[in-house]
């Protein structure tokens, strides 16, 4: 119950400052350096990789999607990146795989706070 109360206590400063942060990089995405509009597209690909594919913080979609390939959803995202990209989500994981098997050894999917 202490984690979900601190959670809902530190989500209230988030998500406002979250909003922000998407219209800041609405405007850096056009008119801001290219660094800090891809560093700002990567960590909000990682927070809908955790919030809306239930997968890990520290891994994009695409990579997440590669490693449930035998899932539908996974496959609807493998099949749309191919059309930008070939083999990205295979290339993606074999970059990040290393890092989530080093984040699983050092136990960071485990519970944090209280």
């Amino acid at each position: 119950m202490k984690e979900r109360v601190g959670g809902f206590v530190l989500m209230t400063f988030i998500v406002p400052m979250a909003i922000v942060g998407y219209l800041i990089l609405v405007v850096v995405g056009f008119f801001g350096p290219t660094h800090r509009g891809r560093a700002g597209v990567r960590a909000l690909d990682h927070f809908v990789n955790a919030t809306v594919f239930n997968g890990y913080a520290w891994e994009s979609v695409s990579s997440h999607a590669w490693r449930e390939r035998h899932r539908r959803w996974a496959r609807v995202v493998i099949w749309c990146t191919d059309r930008f990209q070939r083999n990205h989500c295979q290339r993606a994981n074999r970059r990040e795989q290393p890092i989530v098997d080093l984040a699983l050894q050092k136990g960071l999917e485990k519970q944090t706070i209280f």
